[in-house]
């Protein structure tokens, strides 16, 4: 998979702002000068372009999901800017920022009363009246979303119905609908298989680089995430360890002290591979060796 952009400096707007950054963001989850207040991000700049697909990881608990949330404006930081191109994003009306950023959560949201059709024009909400009455743009929009992602022949069956899988890219289809500028999504190939997880971020890649979106992802897969990351953000324990090109962050000296000796790199024809470190049978724990 050919890589875009590699850095933060490329691919600015015509208007000359890109359309993520944040500044010396700190930011968590209480009431600021309150107790308890957690700091879950720690002084964190970061900035994507369009056309770019950044590519987060980390451990659990490093601040992945926090991050996603102040790049969208549903979390705003306790210090530091957060832009949305070049405005501040939690001072913007929601709607306004619906209209270009797309967030698809870990865990789906999709409507479980609903058709598959239904669930995908929910995407189209930002962007129609107060009776949210659907135009043809919006059909038309809604379709090539489902024609994408390969669920157009789903169309008319209920969410309930589908598999997790099916679902994931109900949830996808939705967020292409709405043909945002901005994507972000949130491990979106947990839970599948690798056939499926790769066929997700092919999706998002293709998207990416058609509508020259500016994405952001989280995953967990590390060799999903050197396979198709543009750049690679590594958090640990709320501050950006580093971020660059595949090559230069995801580094055995890197990837060890964030998540142990127990990942071993190896590299291949097609890039580095990471596996887990299979233990000797004599230093499992007992309960293992009993299996």
């Amino acid at each position: 998979m050919g890589r875009g952009a590699s850095s933060a400096s490329v691919g600015e707007t015509s208007s000359g702002a890109l359309p993520l950054e944040i500044e010396g963001v700190f930011a968590g989850y209480g009431a600021p000068g309150r107790r308890p207040y957690l700091d879950v991000l720690r002084d964190v700049t970061l900035s994507i372009a369009r056309g770019e697909l950044a590519i987060v990881i980390g451990p659990n608990g490093a601040g992945k999901s926090t991050l996603l949330r102040v790049l969208s404006g549903t979390l705003r930081p306790r210090a530091g800017k957060s832009r949305l191109f070049g405005q501040d994003v939690a001072a913007l009306p929601r709607r306004d920022v619906a209209r270009r950023v797309a967030l698809v959560s870990q865990v789906s949201e999709v409507a479980f009363g609903y058709r598959v059709e239904q669930v995908v024009m929910m995407g189209r909400s930002p962007h129609q009246g107060g009776l949210q009455l659907a135009s043809r743009d919006d059909r038309d929009a809604a379709r090539d979303a489902m024609d994408k992602t390969g669920i157009l022949p789903l169309s008319d069956r209920p969410v309930a119905e589908l598999s997790g899988g099916e679902q994931k890219l109900v949830a996808l289809a939705r967020a292409f609908a709405q043909r945002p500028e901005v994507l972000l999504l949130d491990e979106p190939s947990a839970h599948l298989d690798p056939r499926h997880g790769i066929a997700i971020f092919e999706l998002v890649v293709s998207e990416v680089r058609q509508r020259r979106l500016a994405c952001a992802a989280i995953a967990h897969d590390l060799n999903l995430a050197a396979a198709f990351g543009d750049r690679i953000v590594l958090l640990d324990e709320g501050r950006v360890r580093a971020c660059g090109p595949v090559e230069a962050v995801m580094t055995p000296g890197h990837l060890v002290a964030v998540f142990g000796d127990e990942l071993r790199v190896e590299a291949t024809p097609a890039g580095p591979c990471f596996v887990p470190r299979r233990r000797p049978p004599d230093t499992r724990p007992s309960s293992e060796r009993d299996l």
